[in-house]
């Protein structure tokens, strides 16, 4: 039964991997997860926060605990090489949300099979993990008052940790994370003569270098905090100064505290460094996704029940400043976020990467056993 599962999740996986989609466009995922869903005879509803699906397995009186996973891909050319590679041009799973779904029906599996629990398990197969509000939409759409859960448990792969290895944070696991994009208005002139321009290019030079002493000068250093500026667009001729120079990039923080900081202070430094060279600024920010914050009290059960399920755990990785989704969910329900080893393999997000098949019983397993302690 057990190696029949592994095939079943295996293929899931890898249909899924062929047939990847966009954040908010995971339309042929969710159809191909609830027909999974259906074969397995387990009840679901459909189109929560866009294409989110929410399957719930209930039996008797008790708690009622969520289970999530995350289906969308990323915009980046497969190099794998894979027989079962992306058939989608520029798009794939680079991050294993692939193998995260066919994970969490396996668990379903398990859990529909074994007798030993009482109470509700909610399924959630969330859209648009990828930075586009995923989690934010389906609780907007009614998650908890529809499916009130008490619990909520969820993971990611990781590539390097040896495979299956669990490990878990007290507190934060990843980083809160916005973008920002800031553009810089001057006057735009003759290269040959700049004293009778206003030069967007140089005040954006000595923005991005001041956008770098924020957390080196003004933050604790003791607290995690990161702001990258990624890319850089002025002008179309080399012999004018443009009316207009523009960056972009992200920054992280594991505190609200932190991302606070960080916010104001590009704020301060956008306004002063333009009047500074006689331009305006417009900096926007998009909205923060949430840092990935462990209960201490999720974190006990998880680990009790990995260890109980025979998986190694860890407690000793400090966290990362990639950013999850999942976080959006621990502000409102209290639960962990659990790191499982993929064994040696490309980075997240690489084109080279893909999720280890070995790593779905074990996934499963982890799964199902946490939830059943939650239960319990």
């Amino acid at each position: 039964m057990a190696y029949e599962r592994t095939a079943r999740m295996t293929g899931w996986r890898h249909y899924l991997h062929r047939h990847p989609e966009l954040s908010c466009y995971e339309a042929g995922t969710a159809a191909y997860v609830a027909a999974q869903l259906d074969a397995l005879g387990i009840q679901y509803w459909v189109n929560i926060g866009g294409h989110g699906i929410v399957a719930q397995l209930a039996r008797g009186a008790g708690r009622s605990i969520g289970l999530r996973a995350d289906m969308d891909a990323l915009p980046i050319a497969e190099s794998t090489g894979a027989a079962h590679a992306s058939c989608h041009a520029g798009v794939m799973h680079a991050c294993g949300h692939d193998g995260h779904a066919a994970s969490l029906l396996g668990a379903a599996e398990i859990l529909r099979d074994d007798p030993d629990w009482r109470g509700t398990i909610n399924l959630i197969f969330q859209p648009a993990e990828e930075g586009y509000g995923g989690a934010e939409a389906m609780l907007a759409d009614g998650l908890l008052a529809r499916f009130p859960m008490s619990w909520i448990f969820g993971y990611h792969n990781w590539p390097g940790l040896p495979l299956g290895t669990v490990a878990l944070h007290d507190g934060a696991v990843m980083a809160a994370a916005a973008n920002f994009t800031v553009t810089l208005h001057g006057r735009a002139g003759h290269a040959a003569m700049p004293h009778l321009t206003a030069d967007p290019v140089q005040g954006l030079a000595h923005l991005v270098i001041a956008f770098n002493t924020i957390v080196a000068r003004n933050a604790d250093p003791l607290q995690a905090g990161v702001i990258s500026t990624c890319t850089l667009a002025a002008g179309e001729a080399r012999n004018q100064i443009p009316h207009a120079a523009s960056a972009a990039g992200t920054m992280r923080a594991l505190s609200d505290s932190m991302m606070s900081l960080m916010q104001t202070r590009m704020t301060e430094l956008s306004r002063h460094i333009a009047a500074a060279h006689d331009l305006t600024a417009d900096l926007k920010i998009d909205s923060t996704l949430a840092a990935t914050v462990n209960d201490p009290a999720a974190v006990a059960l998880a680990e009790a029940a990995a260890r109980q399920a025979g998986l190694t755990v860890r407690r000793d990785m400090a966290p990362s400043m990639a950013a999850e989704d999942f976080g959006r969910f621990l502000r409102d329900i209290p639960g962990a976020y659990a790191w499982l080893g993929n064994g040696p393999s490309a980075a997240l997000h690489s084109p080279a990467y893909d999720y280890n098949d070995a790593l779905l019983p074990l996934a499963a397993t982890y799964l199902a056993a946490t939830a059943k302690a939650a239960l319990a």
